[in-house]
């Protein structure tokens, strides 16, 4: 809905998307929403972005993610 800021796809067709990049000088759709991490499986016939919940604890009130990469071991 506010766009994304970066996406990592893994080798099994699974992407991460981060979205909610909120930067001095850069419009943003919602000034008021958290950052948030979406996942998407590029395997299915019509994928979707599902929204991560993060863990509790987290402060997801000064979450601004900018850029995502995974560790694959």
């Amino acid at each position: 809905e506010s766009g994304s800021e970066d996406i990592d796809i893994l080798p099994n067709g699974l992407a991460f998307i981060s979205s909610g990049l909120k930067y001095p000088g850069i419009k943003s759709f919602a000034p008021d929403k958290p950052g948030e991490i979406f996942l998407m499986d590029l395997n299915e016939d019509n994928p979707r972005a599902v929204e991560l919940r993060i863990s509790r604890g987290f402060d997801l009130t000064s979450f601004n993610p900018h850029g995502i990469s995974t560790y694959v071991d």
